[in-house]
């Protein structure tokens, strides 16, 4: 009689290797594991039992077939916070940190900010802005009911203080204003390939896409932004590699001051924002 023995944590990783990359498999083992990447170094001979083997096997063949390691371990880091992720909201992307970074700059000796994040999904800007800016008074809006769910887990595991409204756009906050708004939303274009291709394949749609250039919502919000800031209050976009001249545009038809555009790690465009003054 043959006896199938149980790989050990080398053995794993190696058979997952031949079908997904390293860093993927490491992650996906360390999540069945629910173990730091120390273990996977420092006990490779550690044998593996039955249950985590069959959910090894199955969280790698649905990464070889495409679906996003953050939906299948349930979570990414996002400025140095674990947030709970699901195919109802978009993947925070360290990109993003940038517009966190601009809200420091511009907030952070301002006790007691009111801050708006528009399209919150999974929360990774507000929650974030709720813990590292003192005493602000963060709202965070979405369409998606889902969305806000996964947002309200998120703030409630860390402790942030956030107001969440369901909302498409502004159009739940007939007169509130904010000093600060901030916003990543869709700005792909609608036929763009990029979007049948990769992790964009399992995301949400309606957070990706939006008009044939990817500018329709960067346009409302820059044209509906100024009835929702006070006097001095910012504005701040994420927006494509390629569309930061666009997005100033938006802006100075729209009555902003102290527009400009601002990089990220890699160099590119990604983030734009303006001033506005009372008139």
């Amino acid at each position: 009689m043959t006896i199938s023995l149980l790989p050990d944590i080398a053995g794993a990783l190696e058979w997952a290797r031949k079908r997904i990359n390293a860093v993927d498999a490491r992650l996906l083992l360390r999540h069945v594991l629910q173990c730091p990447a120390s273990r996977l170094v420092g006990f490779p001979e550690s044998r593996l039992d039955p249950a985590q083997w069959s959910e090894f096997r199955a969280l790698v063949e649905r990464r070889a077939a495409g679906e996003p390691v953050a939906y299948l371990v349930g979570e990414r880091a996002f400025y140095g916070y674990d947030l709970v992720v699901t195919p109802a909201v978009l993947i925070p992307r360290p990109d993003t940190e940038l517009l966190v970074e601009l809200a420091l700059a511009h907030f952070g000796d301002k006790p007691g900010a009111r801050v708006l994040d528009l399209g919150t999904g999974s929360g990774a800007l507000a929650v974030a802005l709720a813990l590292e800016l003192p005493g602000a008074e963060v709202t965070a809006v979405d369409r998606s009911r889902e969305a806000l769910l996964v947002a309200m887990a998120n703030a409630a595991r860390l402790g942030a203080s956030v107001s969440f409204v369901l909302s498409d756009w502004f159009s739940a906050l007939e007169g509130d204003r904010f000093q600060l708004i901030v916003a990543n939303p869709p700005y792909i274009a609608a036929s763009d390939p990029h979007l049948e291709q990769g992790d964009l394949r399992f995301e949400p749609q309606t957070a990706l896409a939006s008009g044939p250039e990817g500018l329709d919502d960067l346009a409302q919000i820059a044209t509906e932004a100024p009835h929702h800031l006070e006097a001095g209050g910012w504005l701040f976009m994420e927006h494509g590699y390629d569309q930061a001249s666009r997005v100033r545009s938006l802006l100075t038809d729209a009555g902003f001051a102290s527009i400009a555009s601002h990089r990220d790690l890699a160099g590119i465009e990604r983030v734009t924002g303006g001033q506005w003054l009372a008139r």
